[in-house]
């Protein structure tokens, strides 16, 4: 009776030996828990990790920028619309990893601050999950999709494609004069502005989608940077969804097509 004992005490030793190993093998997928520190302020964000994540390969990589009702500091409301909606929805059809950082609550995306945080969440990122240099994507709606026109300008050549969603370059009326604060980084309302930012972002995959009865960020900012584009030989998609609000971005992560577009580019 002892030696069966003993016997079966080194079955389950070992046997738990085994499973610790193999636990600690298996790497984190799903939505994780990440923070970065930049200039000594700690900030949250999630990473969303494909179920088939292995360190052997590189991966593509997505930035998504929220809108302006998920700001704040849990690193947990972005989470809920947009890009990690669609994926709550119908993982299978989003193999790649993506980074969802948080703007503060009073921030703004295209404000210096905030695109440095976004960008060093997207390096910590990248280095941790074996981001793909030559497939990083951005997208973004609402303020998302203008932090998406200002860090694609800004950073030409570094994302393999951008899809802004109901967003633009210049700020609504009703926005400059709540945030007069934002006029330093506002592009004026003319041709010049559309034309400047088109031949920064240049040649780099761009796909807008917009609703045509958008009441909050009117849709003319989106038509106009579509023929902004073209008119410097962009590479450039514009979807309008007629009758649909300000809230286009369910039917954008939605499109079937778009993850195929967005990962058949590469830099």
């Amino acid at each position: 009776m002892r030696f069966y004992l003993a016997i079966m005490a080194s079955f389950l030793a070992f046997s738990l030996a085994a499973a610790t190993r193999s636990s600690a093998r298996t790497p984190q997928t799903g939505f994780l828990d990440r923070s970065i520190s930049v200039r000594g302020t700690s900030y949250k964000y999630q990473v969303f990790v494909p179920e088939d994540w292995s360190p052997k390969q590189k991966w593509p990589i997505i930035l998504f920028l929220h809108g302006a009702g998920e700001r704040g500091s849990d690193g947990l409301l972005q989470t809920d619309v947009g890009l990690p909606h669609a994926i709550r929805l119908e993982r299978s059809r989003f193999q790649t990893i993506v980074v969802m950082p948080q703007c503060l609550k009073d921030g703004w995306w295209a404000t210096p601050q905030m695109e440095e945080m976004a960008l060093a969440a997207l390096t910590a990122a990248s280095k941790e999950f074996r981001g793909d240099a030559k497939r990083t994507y951005l997208t973004g709606l609402s303020m998302g999709g203008y932090g998406s026109w200002s860090l694609a300008a800004k950073y030409p050549g570094k994302f393999a494609a951008v899809v802004p969603i109901c967003g633009g370059i210049v700020l609504p009326e009703h926005l400059r004069q709540q945030r007069p604060d934002l006029s330093s980084i506002a592009y004026p309302d003319d041709a010049k502005s559309y034309e400047e930012v088109a031949k920064k972002i240049g040649k780099t995959p761009v796909w807008i989608f917009h609703g045509g009865a958008d009441d909050i960020v009117p849709p003319q900012g989106s038509r106009q940077l579509q023929a902004a584009l073209q008119a410097v030989g962009g590479d450039v998609r514009y979807t309008e969804y007629p009758g649909v609000g300000h809230n286009s971005w369910d039917k954008a992560y939605g499109e079937p097509e778009l993850m195929t577009w967005m990962l058949s580019k590469t830099l």
